[in-house]
């Protein structure tokens, strides 16, 4: 049973054997480049990808401390990692003052004037403060009456 007599291959399938059946030089290359080039598309296009389900994650528990401190023990814990991180700090400022007292020195050794500069740097930093504090006040929706009351 055919499915329409509109499709009938057998007249182009015999046109095509009557063309390879002739001594032309280039038949080969031109039916081998004819049938890759649909080949290479099919074979990266009609590929079947399968994703396998990500790994389950292995939960890793903190060990570092001892699961039955008692609650001295943290806060004594606690109370000395604010000293070491306020010492830290204060390490941290004092190298920073240093490098500010060498830059001091070398403004006024090539005869700039370092007070008026620390001035404007510190003019600079209130206005960035007071400005950041305004954007905090304003994503927070306090006004002025709120920080009065404070």
């Amino acid at each position: 049973m055919r499915i329409s007599p509109k499709y009938d291959v057998a007249g182009g399938v015999g046109d095509l054997w009557n063309e390879l059946r002739r001594p032309q030089p280039y038949r080969w290359p031109i039916l081998l480049a004819s049938c890759a080039f649909p080949a290479f598309f099919l074979y990266f296009f009609a590929q079947e990808r399968v994703y396998a389900p990500p790994a389950k994650p292995d939960i890793v528990y903190v060990t570092t401390f001892a699961p039955d401190r008692s609650e001295d023990e943290i806060v004594a814990s606690n109370i000395a990692n604010q000293e070491r991180k306020e010492a830290r700090q204060r390490l941290l400022d004092a190298q920073l003052e240093t490098r500010r007292e060498m830059y001091r020195a070398l403004g006024q050794a090539t005869g700039l004037d370092t007070d008026k500069m620390e001035a404007e740097i510190a003019a600079e930093r209130a206005r960035e403060e007071a400005a950041t504090k305004a954007q905090v006040d304003k994503a927070l929706g306090r006004t002025v009456d709120d920080q009065d009351a404070e």
